[in-house]
């Protein structure tokens, strides 16, 4: 399905950005301090992470609570790596991705970012592990904290 008010990559992901960011955009081998919240929209749009915290508000404190991974290395689903392009620090993107950039091989135990809470892990678990039964689209609100640059 196709969103008017989106735009769509190459690869089929569809992305929103409800707030621009200020500075850089991340670099391959960078490391980025995200927030994210993420939702089975083609199945009830049910959460299976929600930090409960309002994306673009103040970042106060560490990044210790906060998701990091190094840009280009793979630890993250294809969707993570191809939403960073083009974001600021700051910024709030909202990306609606299909199932073959989402969690490979329906196994999100391979590539984050993973559900810190065991309901948001099975909800999860239970879209990806219904072949053909569920849609498998995903939609996840993704705050970029920060850039640590590479050393």
């Amino acid at each position: 399905m196709s969103y008017p008010d989106y735009t769509e990559t190459e690869s089929g992901l569809q992305y929103k950005d409800l707030r621009v960011g200020d500075g850089p955009s991340p670099k391959k081998g960078e490391t980025v301090v995200i927030d994210w919240d993420g939702y089975t929209i083609g199945y009830y749009g049910r959460i299976f992470e929600a930090r409960n915290k309002t994306k673009g508000g103040s970042f106060e404190g560490g990044d210790k609570e906060f998701f990091k991974f190094k840009v280009g290395s793979g630890q993250v689903i294809p969707a993570f790596e191809e939403a960073m392009t083009g974001m600021r620090p700051g910024g709030v993107r909202r990306i609606i991705l299909p199932p073959d950039i989402g969690y490979p091989d329906n196994d999100l135990n391979k590539l984050g970012p993973k559900p810190t809470t065991f309901s948001g892990q099975r909800a999860l678990d239970f879209v990806l592990r219904n072949q053909g039964l569920i849609d498998k689209t995903l939609l996840f609100d993704i705050e970029l904290i920060r850039i640590i640059p590479s050393q």
